[in-house]
């Protein structure tokens, strides 16, 4: 069973694996330990991660980015429409209520919703684990915003279940940093005095400001609060603005008016950025900008932090709030963390540490992987494959969920807030209702001005069917569930049904004494309940997970006839060099001359109409016709080099049991004569025929089959030992005991204490060795 952890980033993804020696960030196909959030749509298949990365500026209509910002918004929502088609060059649209991207996909246009391309991409980090680890890859942990509403988090379960795969948890980001810190501490305090440490996780989209009490083997999430707009690409995004608008006087260019203009100044921009949070001032050159034109320029950290000011400014925020909902001072925050590769711009720390009095800010955890890290160790501790350190953690509910229900004459209130800000997740609670009729009962967010953008406030509706047999006017109890994924569910709803027995444990009272006692029995009677959810209907989510099994197999064999055109490319040309060089003598000429004509007549067909757009097994069956031609030739070649290694390994064989076998060397003689004898005759055996088969080879040409191959003359060597290690590695047989066994002395030592208590010199049974596992 796979352990894996993902943190699904707005422009790249990590992996964590759990093994054996601890937790891995793992790389994919280009040894990256960062996947780009990219997909490219092109004329035959989809490119995924580091494939879209190359074709991002090529192929930008086509190519989308920042998928978990997209996952379970409306395509109207103001957070898309204002604020992330700002870093998007794909068309958006509505698909189906939601956010998605109409692109060109083999030749025809396309629309995929968000929770189709964050499926898209799952599968693609689902394939990088799987082909790391060797086995599938089903079960994982995906950590997310703290932020992250019901929709969204529902939407990521139907986009996981499009790729195949089945989450075990949810985690929000910064939770996941928490546990990847504390599980690993051994100093932790007891729970009546907890650790407070704040994590402020810096990232290329957001900021997130989360307290967390630490205690031995727990942790508490105490707050969080976070801005949805202040990250690294904001950032970059003033900058590209300021050099836009320089470019514009300077050079007369019109940068943002050409998109692959505005990806080569993205690039450049973010290359400054990171010079300057090391360096007072740097210089930004972009080649061929656009219109032949090499623009250059220069920029100070002070001019840079006037640039970015505005943002600057919101770094409070979420470290306030937080500190507010927690009911902590900053001089009561233990330590802090942080996290995120955004953490790293110089200004950013100084406000930072302008609000708790200029202390010294923590960065001992890997401020890009401790996210995917502490994924990974959540996935370990869900899984049986892995024992881990005993260690709980427990969140809280990002915003208030509210219930709400037709108001009767007996409860005039329709409404009440089951999960507040800040209640710990999970968490379950029963609602009381008395009613005479089937009736309907709805969560909601209790102040949707909180949520991101224009999100739906809505989250579930249930409709209580009741019971007739649970008499007149009775009072139900619904379940209500927020889940550790921070989900909100109606997990069904009962009325009691009381009964009164007499306790058969009481003597029978008798005349003029108090009658028995009765008891209550208590049963619970389930009533049918009919739910609905923000998530995608089962057969829906059925259909695109077919229609995404389709289009990864459709991706692979593209992948598939690529690599066999590129092999049948790559033998044209090497084969042709290698007739003129180092085959050369190998060759007969009219061999030549015929595998010579085959590669040009191979050569022109692939680069003909024809070849140029093939199936697999065209390609397969031209390469595999110059293979029946050239093999034999390679062949030669390598057993003309490989024989004398091979018959010099069997000559060492032969003269290692001759000199054994005829030594009579004491360690030997046990050895029957006659075994030595057959050892001796098996070695002039397979000598006399080793010496023939290199006799003959030595008279034939290079160019023509060898005589003996290399594998002949390894199955000979494995023959001789085969046979002859058994004799001579025979053991000697043990001598017969004496029959007259000396008398025990009269006075034999004492025996060792068996208690584990060492005696005078330090011996003894020694005590059971402790339990060494790992956690």
């Amino acid at each position: 069973m796979a352990v894996v952890g993902i943190d699904l980033g707005c422009l790249n993804s990590k992996i964590g694996v759990a093994r054996r020696k601890g937790i891995d960030i793992i790389t994919n196909e280009t040894s990256n330990r960062a996947t780009p959030s990219l997909i490219s749509f092109g004329v035959k298949q989809r490119a995924i991660g580091e494939p879209a990365k190359t074709q991002e500026i090529s192929n930008f209509k086509n190519t989308v980015g920042s998928l978990k910002r997209l996952l379970g918004r409306s395509a109207s929502d103001p957070d898309i429409t204002e604020v992330e088609k700002k870093f998007l060059t794909a068309a958006l649209v509505d698909v189906n209520g939601s956010v998605g991207v109409k692109v060109n996909l083999a030749g025809e246009s396309q629309q995929f919703s968000a929770t189709q391309l964050v499926g898209m991409y799952l599968g693609k980090l689902r394939d990088t684990a799987a082909a790391e680890l060797k086995i599938p890859v089903s079960d994982v942990v995906i950590a997310v915003p703290a932020w992250y509403t019901d929709i969204q988090r529902r939407a990521l379960l139907d986009a996981a279940a499009i790729a195949s795969l089945n989450p075990l948890r949810i985690i929000n980001e910064t939770t996941a940093v928490a546990l990847g810190y504390g599980i690993t501490k051994s100093d932790l305090p007891e729970p009546d005095s907890p650790r407070h440490v704040m994590f402020i996780d810096v990232g290329h989209s957001n900021m997130t400001a989360t307290i967390v009490a630490f205690a031995k083997n727990q942790l508490h999430v105490k707050s969080s609060a976070s801005d949805r707009h202040l990250g690294g690409r904001d950032i970059d995004y003033a900058l590209v603005q300021h050099f836009a608008a320089e470019f514009k006087t300077k050079y007369k260019i019109d940068v943002l008016s050409n998109p692959k203009a505005t990806f080569r100044l993205i690039a450049g921009c973010e290359k400054l950025k990171k010079v300057l949070s090391a360096n007072a001032e740097a210089n930004l050159s972009v080649e061929s900008i656009m219109n032949d034109v090499d623009a250059s320029s220069r920029l100070t950290r002070e001019a840079l932090e006037g640039l970015i000011a505005p943002l600057l400014e919101k770094v409070a925020g979420p470290i306030q709030q937080a500190l507010a909902d927690a009911g902590l001072s900053p001089d009561q925050i233990d330590s802090i963390e942080l996290v995120g590769g955004s953490s790293r711009v110089p200004a950013i720390k100084h406000r930072i540490q302008a609000i708790f009095g200029g202390r010294t800010l923590s960065t001992t955890l890997n401020q890009d992987e401790a996210v995917a890290r502490g994924a990974t160790f959540a996935c370990a501790m869900l899984s049986p494959v892995f024992k881990v350190r005993e260690f709980s953690y427990h969140d809280v509910a990002p915003y208030a969920v509210k219930v709400q229900w037709e108001p009767t004459e007996e409860e005039p209130e329709s409404e009440l807030i089951v999960f507040p800000k800040g209640n710990t997740v999970p968490s379950t609670k029963i609602l009381t209702t008395a009613r005479n009729a089937p009736f309907d009962i709805e969560a909601d967010y209790a102040e949707p001005d909180s949520l991101p953008g224009a999100i739906n406030p809505w989250i579930a509706r249930a409709t209580i069917k009741g019971s007739p047999a649970a008499g007149e006017n009775p009072t139900y109890k619904v379940k209500t569930r927020m889940n550790a994924n921070g989900i909100v569910s109606f997990e069904g709803a009962y009325y009691e049904e009381i009964e009164e027995k007499e306790d058969t444990m009481e003597v029978d009272a008798k005349e003029g004494e108090a009658p028995p006692k009765k008891k209550k029995i208590v049963r619970k009677k389930d009533v049918p309940v009919v739910t609905g959810y923000g998530s995608l209907d089962a057969t829906v989510l059925n259909s695109l997970r077919e229609q995404e099994a389709s289009m990864h197999a459709a991706d692979k064999l593209v992948k598939d006839t690529e690599d066999r055109k590129n092999a049948l490319e790559e033998y044209v040309y090497d084969m042709r060099s290698k007739l003129d060089d180092r085959y050369a003598s190998y060759t007969q000429a009219e061999e030549k001359e015929k595998l010579l004509s085959m590669l040009s007549a191979a050569e022109d067909w692939l680069y003909s109409e024809e070849g140029e757009d093939a199936t697999k097994s065209a390609y397969t069956q031209q390469l595999d016709k110059l293979k029946a031609v050239g093999d034999p030739i390679a062949f030669r070649y390598t057993e003309h080099s490989e024989l004398p290694r091979a018959a010099s390994a069997l000559r060492d064989a032969l003269n290692q049991f001759y000199t054994q076998a005829t030594s009579g060397e004491e360690r030997y003689s046990h050895i029957a004569e006659k075994d030595l004898t057959s050892v001796v005759e098996k070695v002039a055996t397979t000598q006399k025929w080793l010496d023939d088969a290199m006799a003959k080879q030595a008279e034939k040409p290079k160019s023509v089959a060898p005589v003996v191959t290399t594998a002949e003359i390894q199955k000979k060597r494995e023959e001789l030992v085969y046979f002859c290690t058994p004799i001579m590695t025979k053991p000697k047989p043990k001598p017969a005991p004496t029959e007259n066994p000396p008398p025990p002395t009269s006075n034999p030592p004492p025996a060792p204490a068996d208690d584990g208590t060492p005696n005078a010199s330090g011996t003894g049974t020694p005590a059971e060795p402790p339990n060494m596992d790992v956690d």
